[in-house]
């Protein structure tokens, strides 16, 4: 069974940073894709930002140039580095795996959620 655990949210003002950690237990499969998502009061979750693991990268439109994510495979973590936060990256942060179980097969897993709130 594999499990996500969050850390490295909070409260910060416009303009700081914050980083985000989660951490992978139990078999994440060798291809997966590790990332984030989030979702605000009222709205539908949306990505952030993955990784593959192979690292390639991908970000939202409203994030790039302001976060970067990035992976310890060694460590089966996955970061998510947030500068120039805005009061509109107010959100619970979900953590997000995506495994290749077999040929065109993926599952995923998500974690708890962490509460960050940017404000003006």
């Amino acid at each position: 069974q594999v499990q996500l655990v969050e850390s490295g949210g909070g409260l910060v003002q416009a303009g700081g940073s914050l980083r985000l950690s989660c951490a992978a237990s139990g078999n994440i499969f060798s291809i997966n894709v590790m990332g984030w998502f989030r979702q605000a009061p009222g709205k539908q979750r949306e990505l952030v930002a993955d990784i593959t693991s192979g690292g390639t990268t991908n970000y939202s439109d409203s994030v790039k140039g302001r976060f970067t994510i990035s992976r310890d495979n060694a460590r089966n973590t996955v970061y998510l580095q947030m500068n120039s936060l805005l009061p509109e990256d107010t959100a619970v942060y979900y953590c997000n795996l995506r495994r290749l179980i077999r040929s065109n097969y993926w599952d995923q897993y998500w974690g708890q959620g962490t509460q960050v709130t940017v404000s003006s």
